[in-house]
């Protein structure tokens, strides 16, 4: 079963923004996807499950 979603609103400094959107462009993702790859990544490396 494909795990659910949650919409989420949040508030980012534009400069990060600005430098995600183009990350998530070059990996051929949308931004909401690249923000959640990094996430999970950033959960893995610091011992908590993301799964």
């Amino acid at each position: 079963m494909k795990p659910l979603k949650e919409k989420i609103s949040i508030t980012i400094d534009s400069d990060i923004l600005a430098e995600i959107k183009d990350l998530a462009e070059r990996d051929d993702r949308s931004l909401s996807q690249y923000i959640n790859l990094v996430l999970k990544e950033h959960v893995k490396k610091s011992g908590k499950s993301a799964d």
